[in-house]
Formats: structure tokens, sequence, C-alpha cells
């Protein structure tokens, strides 16, 4: 049956009963369609669930607890008996709008099953089993009266051996959710730890790795992980709480849930034989909805300046700064490097003080007098430059309608929304609300200051990119931003969706050279370092950076590496991780149309990648490489052909170096010799 036709479908097993006959005798098993993955669903004696997976045949996690706590003494994880259970399936592709691809496979197998307790309360369970992971998620039930209040879950990951993992500890709710994911022994993960997602670790046998992630995040709290308490090797789950209630994660007032219960965000075990395949994976995305917006046509990936990052530096402009004529400059930049957008920063309305800082006497729909915005948007626009614009959450929040609406109006493209800084349930229920407004309005969004992605791109495609990263603004006042962590993210934090890094600095310095600047950052690393992060880095909307002089050359054409940036492109058809360690390099094959391009990247340590091209077709292809050159800032382009006989790419880099590629298949007339 072609996966082009979704297929769902129910299927009556040997030992599984309707309601009300013979219960399944546990332990009940699900295997993916491949079978790389299978989960285990176990009951004890106590009647405490359990689910243990395997890949390839080997134990990833033991038998781990499963259940929630709906009250300070009411926790649904013991003295359960299985009543039903269900197994079906689903094989489709479905289109995605912008991301690492433009079509994905949703292939799974599917099985649910109802606990139920003494008081005839039923818990149900329902595990998927894909060939890139599994996922379990709750159908928690109604109380007898009042609402559904959730305090915590109880959802466990033991781990049989003392893995390695990648660890990002951000220590308290409430924060921008940005740092270093660092190597800790899973020994070493404590019960005062709060692990961000993802966590990364890799099993020691047969090189397995994994990914804790969650997906479909809505009515919900966020998850997050510590060390277990029980001294155990592995984590447990940990609820985002609200900010009204002490105690209690999830508030869902009666009405608003569904007779059967009510379905838990998806927590996910991304699975792979390499760190790479994980990179490659759409699971987080496939575990989403679709989306609900018909037409998508208006929702436009791309690359865009950016005044802030710089410190608004524009040399050839008398009083740079927020204002009309630096505006302009930036937007004849975008225009000159063929970007598709211009996004204006803090500080262009009115009460907007510049440093993130909320006013709440600002307004969100009145610029500065400095800048004379609806000629701004009009010069942008005859230059073939969209604009975007900045705006503080809690300005946008109490009239989002009607601030989306004005916008669209003036001829805004979309909205950098920033400072969320949170991930409890009004938090979620605000990221949700915002989306199909912003939809509504034909707005595409960039959110700051906000929570790791868990799939919503699917969903709302207009979403474009997100932070929730320790990005290349850390160089304008700390020295964090190394070459190592530069590799370590795209095996990290990118795992869960696309990353507003901001890539681009143009400034590059060695690690040795490097002093932070507020104002016209330098960035550590080699400028080809910095090319190759437009194809490493998942972003539909990706940051060029820097100042416009600094993608200039001496003689008034394009500094050396800055014609990559006029080609590269923004969203790709399709994702191949080539070669990689986490904080080590990495090496990234997309393909947009026809052309590849090729991002490598390495830490601190110079080396030499021998690339596999067997993913090329046999055609000839013409290769155009920015490589490292004899300092940072230098970059040796070279042209070459790519043929049945060179199906290796030899690449030197430097420390902190990186290199990128195109590659160009000949036209249909010079294939055929005319």
């Amino acid at each position: 049956m072609p996966a082009s036709r979704a297929l769902l479908l129910t299927i009556a097993l040997l030992g599984f009963a309707p309601r009300g006959e013979t219960a399944p005798a546990t332990p009940l098993q699900l295997q993916s369609p491949g079978g790389q993955a299978k989960v285990v669903l176990s009951l004890d004696g106590e009647g405490r669930p359990s689910y243990a997976v395997e890949w390839n045949g080997k134990p990833v996690l033991l038998p781990s607890p499963l259940g929630v706590q709906l009250g300070p003494d009411d926790r649904l994880d013991r003295g359960l008996r299985v009543v039903d259970a269900r197994r079906g399936g689903n094989d489709s592709t479905y289109e995605l709008v912008a991301g690492k691809a433009s079509r994905a496979r949703d292939h799974y197998r599917q099985l649910e099953v109802d606990l139920a307790d003494a008081d005839g309360r039923t818990l149900g369970v329902v595990l998927r089993a894909y060939d890139d992971g599994v996922a379990l998620r709750y159908r928690v039930p109604l109380p007898a009266r009042g609402d559904l209040v959730v305090k915590e879950d109880l959802t466990g990951f033991l781990f049989p051996r003392d893995y390695a993992c990648w660890m990002l500890n951000l220590g308290t709710f409430g924060t921008s959710h940005e740092g270093e994911y660092d190597r800790f022994a899973a020994s070493k993960l404590r019960p005062m730890h709060l692990i961000e997602l993802p966590l990364v670790c890799r099993t020691g046998d047969g090189d397995a790795s994994f990914a804790i992630a969650e997906a479909d995040l809505d009515r919900f709290a966020g998850l997050y992980l510590s060390g277990r308490g029980d001294g155990r090797l592995g984590v447990e789950a940990r609820l985002s709480p609200r900010l009204d209630e002490r105690g209690i994660a999830v508030r869902l007032p009666r009405a608003q849930v569904a007779a059967g219960g009510h379905l838990t965000p998806w927590r996910v075990l991304m699975l792979g034989d390499s760190p790479g395949a994980l990179v490659e994976s759409n699971l987080i995305s496939s575990l989403n909805p679709p989306t609900p917006i018909q037409d998508t046509s208006w929702i436009r990936p791309g690359k865009t300046a950016w005044d802030w990052w710089s410190g608004g530096l524009a040399p050839d402009v008398a009083d740079a700064g927020m204002n009309t004529a630096t505006i302009k400059r930036y937007i004849d930049h975008a225009a000159a490097l063929k970007l598709e957008y211009m996004l204006i920063d803090d500080g262009w309305y009115v009460g907007s003080l510049g440093n993130g800082l909320y006013n709440p006497e600002a307004d969100i729909l009145r610029a500065v007098p400095e800048l004379d915005l609806p000629a701004v948007v009009e010069y942008a626009r005859q230059r073939g430059v969209g604009i975007w614009v900045w705006a503080h959450w809690k300005s946008l929040e109490p009239r989002m309608d009607e601030v989306f609406a004005r916008y669209r109006d003036m001829g805004i493209h979309g909205v950098k929304v920033d400072f969320m800084d949170r991930d409890d349930q009004e938090m979620v229920a605000f990221f949700h609300r915002m989306m199909a407004s912003a939809a509504e309005h034909r707005l595409m969004l960039d959110l700051h200051g906000a929570y790791r992605p868990t799939g919503l791109n699917r969903t709302w495609p207009n979403f474009l990119t997100q932070e929730g990263v320790l990005g290349a603004e850390y160089n304008k006042w700390s020295r964090r931003i190394t070459p190592t962590h530069n590799v370590t993210l795209p095996f990290t934090r990118m795992l869960l969706g696309p990353m507003d890094y901001t890539p681009g600095g143009f400034r590059n310095v060695t690690p040795e050279q490097f002093q932070h600047s507020f104002t016209g950052p330098k960035v550590m690393g080699t400028r080809a370092h910095q090319l190759a992060m437009f194809v490493v880095y998942e972003s539909a909307l990706q940051m060029v950076a820097d100042s416009p002089d600094v993608y200039v050359g001496k003689e008034g054409g394009l500094a050396p590496g800055a014609d990559f940036l006029s080609i590269v492109p923004a969203t790709w058809d399709e994702t191949r991780v080539l070669a990689g360690e986490i904080g080590e390099y990495i090496v990234v094959a997309r393909r947009s149309g026809r052309d590849w391009y090729i991002g490598a990247m390495t830490n601190e340590q110079p080396r030499t990648l021998e690339v596999p091209l067997d993913f090329l077709a046999a055609a000839d292809y013409q290769a155009t490489l920015w490589r490292d050159g004899a300092s940072p800032t230098d970059v040796r382009r070279e042209e070459k052909r790519i043929d049945a006989r060179h199906r290796t790419l030899t690449l030197e880099l430097s420390g902190g170096g990186g290199a990128a590629v195109h590659l160009a298949p000949p036209s249909p007339r010079i294939a055929a010799g005319l």
C-alpha cells in the first residue's frame, strides 16, 4: 500500500478482548514497523506499570515507572490492572512548509492500554513505536467532580548502564532556556538538577544514541528531567509549576476535558545508530497534529538582515541608530546580499526601551519619531525586502489580535516576540493563541526568550524559528560561544526543531584573540565556520547577524564568503548527516531542489575530513567550496568537478574552522553535451 495514502488500522489480536471480557495479560509488546525499536509494558505484583525499551535487540531503558500524580496523596501509579488494550498503526506522508525536509513519513505501530484502579478510574497509556524512536502519553481521567488537576508526571527513564550523556542543567524554572550542553556520566545526574530537554546519551553498546524529548505540548506544562531520588541510574520527569497555585502543574476546567480523559504531551525517546541519525529524524514533528492552515503560500522562509546584534552599526550613516536612515541602510544591505527580509529589533516603537525591559506605557503600534515606519516598509518593498518587527510579549498579549491586524495592514511580514522565559501551562497556552492569531493575520513568527521547540512547526508552519538556545548574542558579553559549543548544539538543542542562533558574524578571531564587545562583537573561529552554520543549523528564518559594512570587500564588492550567504537557502527538501561526533565535528548535507549544500564544522581541534558523496546522483556536479584560509577572516573559494571518479570530498578544517560547499548538477543542455 503506498505510503502517501493514510493507513490507520485498528487490529483485533488474539488475547486482546473488549471491555468486560478477559483482560489482556502482561507483558504487552509493541515493535516498530521495521523492527528496530521495541517497547514492553508490564505490571508488577503490586499493580505498578512500567515500560522498557530495546533498540536492535539490546536494552536502552530498563523497566521504568509510568503514572501521574493528581493530588498530594493521589497517585495513579500502583494498584492498577489492565482492563483493555487496542492495537493500531499508521503509514502516511505529510508535507512540511519549512524545515529539514519538505516531506516526512509518519509510520508507526501503536498500543493503547487502559489501566484501572480499585475506584474504577482508568489511566490510559498510549505507546507508539517508530523506526527512529518511541513515544508515550497518558489519557488522564476526569475526577468525580471539579477541575482536572495534575501535580506531577511520574514517568521515569531507567538506564541499564552508566551512559555518557550531554546535559543542560538549567537549575530553576522560568528561564530563557539558554546554556551549554556539557558531557556528564549518567551516574552524576542528581535529584537537584533541573535538566532541559533534550537529554542526549550514547549507550556504548553498538554505539546507539538516544535523546529524551517531548512533543505536542498543548494545554499542559513543560517537561524537565532530574536525577532519580532513589539513586538508580536514570532520570525522572518534572513539570513546570503554575505561577498561581503552589504545587500544581496543570489545572483544566472540567468543561475543557474530553469525557474519556485528557491526553498529555508525548514523552519521546529518539533512537538511532549514531548521533547524526537523531539530527535527520522528523519524529518530533510527526507527533504533532497537521496544520489547520489551508493556504500556506504566504509563509516564506528566508534570510534576514538585523540591526541589533552589531549594535546598530552603520559606519556610512551619520548618527546611526534607531532611525530611518539606519534602517534604510540595512535594507540596502539586505537587497545587495539578496536577503528576503530585514528585522527591526527592540527600540522601534514608542516606549520600547532598547534594553529588553518591559514598559507598561509602551505603544506597540506607534514608531518612535525618528523612524518613519511606513516609509521604511515601502522602501523595502520596492527593493524586494520584507520587514519584520520586534515586540515584547507583555505589550503584545493584552491586544494581540488588534496588533497583528494592524501590523499586517502596515505591510509587516513577521514578528519577533521576546522575553516569554517560561513554559508553565499558561505560557504554553499563550504560544498556541499567538500562533493561531498570527496565522489568521498571515504573519510569520520568530519566538525569542522562549522554551525549546516541541514540533509546532508542523501544526503552525508560520512559526519559522525559535530561540531557547545559547546563541551568538552571548559573544557580546561573554566567552561562552566556543567552537566546541557550536558543534555540540546540532546534536542536542537542534534535535527538537529550528533554533535562532543568529550566525553570520564576520569579525572572526581565534579563541586566544577573542575579547567580548557589546558593539561590533567578534566571534571565535573562522569565517568558514560561520558560513557552515547556514547549512548545519536548522532555521527557516536565518539571521545574517552582522552590520552591513563587514559584508563589503575592500574595493566595494562582496567580502570573502559573503557570496555564499546570497545563495544558501533557509529551508530544505532533504537532510543527511554525513559524519560527526558530539562536541567534536559535524558534516551535514542538505538538498534544495536539485542542488546540494554541505556544511562542515570542527571544534578547536584542526582536522581533515574525508566526506563521502555517494548520496549524489550519478551525474556530474559543479562544486563551489568556501574553505578556511590563512587567517580567521580569510576564505579560500575554489571550484571543481565532482563525477563518478571522485565520490569523496577532502575538507581540511582549521581549529575552530569549517567549510561550505555548493553542489550544482549540470544543466540538461550541458549534461546532454549541447
